[in-house]
């Protein structure tokens, strides 16, 4: 305020940087829960074209017998996208973990 920094300039320039590894941390905790959310689309979804990749995982599980080599294949492409979010964000992640309990 006293160099004429405004309230927006303030929240940029001081705020968000020091809250980025936290606010990062918490858009992949967000992302993997929303990714790998399996109750609440099995509840609304009645289309099987509208299912999810989790849903489309439990496919090949049957009552009596379990297809073993397509559920690997599909649980590892399904984790992939998880590894690329968590391999960019890597450095915020480990921070926003170890800072968020510390007082500097």
């Amino acid at each position: 305020m006293i160099d004429g920094c405004g309230y927006p300039r303030i929240f940029w320039h001081v705020i968000l940087p020091d809250a980025k590894p936290a606010l990062t941390t918490l858009s992949i905790f967000i992302f993997m829960g929303t990714w790998n959310d399996f109750l609440g689309p099995l509840i609304y979804i009645n289309d099987d074209r509208l299912k999810t990749l989790t849903l489309g995982l439990a496919t090949f599980q049957g009552v009596y017998t379990t297809q073993w080599n397509y559920l690997m294949a599909g649980a590892l492409i399904v984790l992939l996208p998880v590894l690329v979010v968590y391999i960019f964000a890597q450095r915020y992640f480990v921070e926003g973990i170890t800072l968020s309990g510390l007082k500097e």
